[in-house]
């Protein structure tokens, strides 16, 4: 019986991530993947600039921007009254070479420490896929699916079935569910699911097509939008995605794509109709992210509205806090009490970020009343510029949800006990703190590179300023736990108002203080869920 130390059930982006995270702590693991190949469903467009900093610490940053839209592209959300008709507002966002501009300029702890990226899932996978073929620790399997597993004290074993129905058991320390919203991992589990399934119908035309005087009519627009839908360029060439809304007294299954199509445009084009299928979307959260020695993960642990992009995105980090969670267990300088706090850190996220998706679905329907009240705004510029300016008032968070994406913080972790909830929570903007349980917030330092940047693989301790750190080398040595030590000027107190700051390897604070703790060791072994007596020397 083969055996891995982790067994991955799904290939996506967040099984992909997961692998990447794995292998940068040098621990095995076996990815599963029940498809043949990388996904031909479109079913993400950006990767946002929180993904792109815990890309950036996996080594895949620049391989994500390499494949992504050209950099120099803008992240422009438009309403029309049709893809050649009439403007109603634009919401105008900066390309990442803009962005990349404003994170430096700004440089006061607000900004993030890279910019998001434009990318279709049909792109990132196989990006993601070839670099993980650079790793010698993973291995990655195609068209085998997961059909079952049962598990005890020590371990899981899992059932695999590949494309030609062999079976194979396999033996893993643990067992990660990566495996979607139809979660086997989760089926067998028997874990519920908390929330609103079947919220909203849609069906999706994913298409080829250069048809440019049409589908960049207003120039390099991400979302062209109006009453009935959204067309979504993938890469501002070739490939397009709509996402119309189908009337409510028709079969979705009985829908012509290419009528689809046409009547969102309002005209015929020339286009290959790649991939068309009718969906539904859900606002579901797992009950719980943990059973034993199995985990759920990314679409298997929660599924939103895909307006705001937060569920791959949220199914990244979740990825990132569970992999070097189990990592550090694997190589004996995390403890149990670590894998618990994968469950009380990530579902507080999932089920705010459902909420957000919620929300922007609702300002998504608000707007489609406007239409609907303005019916002749495709004709009377008076009604046009009416709804465009109803259309600017009713705003787009979606899309302008820096809270959501960088202001979480693990308020209900057993591992950072000195955690608190932000009371004053804004879901649209990101204020830098130095409190437990927050990500660290990010500056560039005086010779250009971003502190994230200088972050190690396990603990780090930021220095801010003339303090002494006290003997926290020594502590992390004996518990064996990957430790580095960066030190800052004192003129970056302007940002960190706390001289010490102790980061996790998921850029998360999980202890901070103006000066050196009693007995470093306590506070090691409470960030590594170790027993409080653990014996070390």
């Amino acid at each position: 019986m083969r055996t891995v130390p982790v067994l991955i059930a799904g290939g996506g982006p967040v099984g992909l991530t997961l692998a990447h995270e794995l292998a940068r702590h040098e621990v095995g693991c076996l990815v599963i993947e029940r498809n043949a190949t990388t996904t031909a469903h479109p079913k993400m467009d950006l990767t946002n600039s929180r993904t792109m900093e815990l890309y950036q610490r996996l080594g895949v940053a620049e391989l994500v921007r390499s494949v992504g839209v050209p950099p120099d592209n803008p992240f422009d959300v438009l309403w029309c009254t049709s893809p050649t008709g009439t403007v109603l507002h634009r919401f105008a966002y900066p390309s990442q070479t803009e962005r990349w501009r404003q994170l430096r300029d700004g440089n006061d702890g607000t900004q993030p420490a890279e910019p998001p990226v434009r990318i279709s899932q049909i792109v990132l996978e196989p990006a993601l896929v070839g670099s993980l073929r650079t790793k010698p620790t993973v291995q990655h399997r195609f068209g085998t699916a997961l059909e079952g597993f049962v598990q005890d004290a020590h371990g899981v074993t899992a059932l695999l079935r590949d494309a030609e129905g062999r079976t194979e058991q396999v033996r893993a320390r643990y067992l990660v569910g990566c495996d979607g919203g139809g979660s086997t991992v989760r089926r067998v589990l028997g874990i519920g699911l908390d929330g609103t399934p079947g919220v909203r119908p849609s069906y999706m035309v994913h298409f080829r097509s250069r048809r440019h005087d049409v589908l960049q009519h207003f120039g390099i627009v991400w979302h062209t939008q109006h009453a009935t839908g959204t067309i979504i360029a993938q890469d501002d060439d070739r490939y397009w995605t709509l996402q119309a809304r189908p009337p409510q007294d028709v079969d979705p299954a009985t829908l012509d794509p290419a009528a689809v199509l046409r009547g969102f445009l309002g005209v015929d084009i020339d286009a290959e109709v790649l991939v068309a299928n009718p969906w539904v979307a859900h606002l579901l959260v797992a009950e719980r992210y943990r059973h034993g020695r199995v985990f759920l993960c990314g679409d298997a642990a929660h599924q939103f509205i895909p307006t705001g992009g937060y569920g791959m995105n949220t199914g990244v980090a979740d990825a990132v806090d569970l992999g070097w969670k189990l990592a550090a267990v694997l190589e004996g300088w995390g403890g149990e009490a670590l894998l618990d706090s994968y469950d009380a850190e990530r579902r507080p996220v999932a089920l705010r970020n459902r909420d957000a998706s919620g929300r922007h679905a609702g300002v998504r329907a608000d707007i489609a009343r406007l239409y609907a009240a303005h019916p002749h705004a495709d004709r009377d510029a008076e009604q046009a510029a009416a709804l465009g300016a109803a259309i600017a008032a009713t705003g787009n968070a979606e899309n302008e949800q820096w809270g959501i994406e960088h202001g979480y913080r693990y308020a209900a972790s057993p591992v950072i006990p000195d955690a608190v909830a932000d009371s004053d929570f804004d879901p649209a903007t990101y204020r830098p703190s130095c409190e437990p349980g927050g990500r660290l917030p990010s500056v560039f330092l005086e010779d250009g590179t971003n502190l994230h940047r200088r972050l190690g693989r396990g603990f780090t301790l930021v220095c801010v300023g003339d303090v002494d750190p006290g003997p926290v080398t020594d502590a992390a040595a004996a518990l064996g736990i990957p430790f580095g030590l960066v030190r800052l000027d004192g003129g970056w107190s302007r940002v960190y108002d706390r001289a010490l700051l102790l980061v996790r390897p998921d850029h998360h604070l999980a202890w901070s203080a103006a000066r050196a703790p009693a007995d470093w060791a306590t506070v090691l072994r409470t960030a590594c869920g170790l027993p409080p007596d653990r014996a070390w020397s």
